[in-house]
């Protein structure tokens, strides 16, 4: 099912949440205090070149108090909003079951009956089948979906950004999850040291392959707290301009398969730590650009797709 509007050439979020509940829906970001799989030395150390240290705030309060802070300030700007208790810090599958169980249920039922689902983002390569199994009956109590870190189908960019894990990890961990009919989103980004617009592309075909229903886009966000920058000091690499990634991004939606939906198209950083691209400031207009871009060019969500 298409979700595309006269604001939007492409299935944008807001329009499948408008249409799958009726009203607004707001995800609550919490911080349970996980680690990676790729940073205890499991699969390596270090992390992914890119990455600070997880995304998300709050990391030394509770859940309850967590999810109560970011609902006010929702309940605020839309009394009547449904909540997806969202897991986003690291690879939030990476803890014994019975403590997933627990974190888990216990965001759902501080959601209580305005719960529209659970969001967990983690790695492709530290989701047991106990795991997927518990997920799988919860699936069929509240709508479940997982954020999967691919970034990009490269492998030798993979290996330059010490990403540690494989695109059959990947692909065997999106098939056990479709087996439970659980929604998945990968995560892509643009700009990675040396890709071209033809690594980007590639990716997007990748994804078109596999049983996918969301996709996350957004530039390489250079963070001065990072290896990346470290290597980026010493090795600089081309970072993209905005009217690059708008180009690229437009490119993308068209050869996206129609049916997958269109999470995010720009990320935030911290200002504070941001070094490069600056342009990323200013998300209003980059989307409003990507919009216009669009729409110049006759560009929709599928146009180049081919199956």
């Amino acid at each position: 099912m298409n979700y595309f509007t006269k604001a939007k050439p492409y299935n944008s979020l807001n329009e499948y949440y408008k249409q799958r509940y009726g009203k607004k829906v707001s995800k609550i970001a919490l911080n349970a205090s996980f680690t990676c799989p790729n940073r205890d030395g499991k699969k390596g150390y270090g992390g992914c070149t890119f990455c600070s240290g997880g995304s998300g705030e709050y990391e030394d309060i509770s859940i309850a108090k967590q999810f109560t802070l970011v609902k006010d300030i929702i309940d605020n700007k839309w009394p009547d909003s449904l909540y997806i208790p969202y897991f986003q810090a690291y690879s939030n599958t990476y803890k014994p079951l019975d403590e997933l169980k627990g974190l888990y249920e216990e965001a759902i039922n501080l959601a209580g009956d305005k719960c529209a689902g659970i969001a967990i983002a983690t790695r492709a390569d530290c989701i047991s089948d106990e795991c997927i199994e518990y997920l799988g009956e919860l699936n069929k109590k509240v709508p479940v979906s997982i954020e999967l870190g691919l970034q990009t189908s490269n492998m030798d960019t993979s290996n330059l950004i010490n990403r540690c894990m494989t695109n059959d990890e990947f692909v065997d961990t999106v098939n056990r999850l479709r087996k439970h009919n659980i929604e998945i989103i990968a995560h892509i980004i643009n700009g990675l040291p040396n890709e071209t617009i033809t690594d980007n592309l590639n990716t997007i075909k990748f994804i078109n392959s596999l049983d996918i229903q969301g996709v996350k886009i957004h530039s390489l966000l250079l963070l001065d707290n990072t290896k990346m920058y470290d290597d980026y000091k010493n090795n600089p690499f081309h970072i993209l301009t905005m009217d690059e990634y708008v180009e690229i991004v437009a490119l993308e939606i068209a050869n996206l398969r129609d049916d997958i939906i269109i999470h995010r198209l720009q990320a935030d950083a911290k200002l504070d730590h941001l070094v490069e691209p600056m342009w990323t400031r200013k998300k209003f207009i980059v989307m409003n650009n990507i919009d216009k871009y669009l729409r110049n060019n006759n560009l929709y969500q599928g146009k180049y797709y081919k199956g």
